[in-house]
């Protein structure tokens, strides 16, 4: 084989190579903007139902401090703590008649019995005061 055909195979496999990169790109693109576009639905419970845990707000003022998951805390921060579901994840928590759409922002809560820690601000708008029984659901 001569330098002139490898150099123009090595040449060909470059551009094959870029080609394929570049599409991948494209269609990773596409489907990102196309699941923004999608509305977050409630994923239900392999019963069909929700899950039910205990929740409460933050015990001390978390304001001005970031979250283990990087979030600013402020007044007005919607969010919720939980010691195993990863950061950023979005979840359906209902309490009553409310049922808020938010993420897990950070990690807790450090009361032995409670899966959530809320923040206040999310705690006011659900109405929840001290430790009560929730429902969540993952959100797709």
């Amino acid at each position: 084989m001569s330098a002139a055909l490898v150099q123009r195979l090595l040449a060909l496999a470059g551009i094959a190579l870029l080609a394929g990169l570049g599409a991948l790109t494209v269609a990773s693109q596409r489907a990102e903007s196309a699941s923004e576009r999608l509305p977050l639905r409630p994923i239900p419970t392999p019963d069909g139902g929700w899950y039910s845990d205990l929740a409460a707000a933050e015990g001390k003022p978390a304001e001005g401090r970031r979250s283990k998951c990087g979030h600013l805390i402020t007044r007005e921060t919607l969010g919720v703590a939980h010691p195993v579901l990863p950061c950023g994840i979005k979840l359906f928590i209902r309490y009553g008649e409310r049922n808020v759409l938010t993420q897990v922002i950070d990690v807790g809560p450090r009361v032995p019995g409670r899966a959530f820690s809320l923040t206040r601000a999310l705690a006011r708008e659900m109405g929840l005061s001290g430790t009560q029984r929730i429902e969540w659901r993952f959100a797709a």
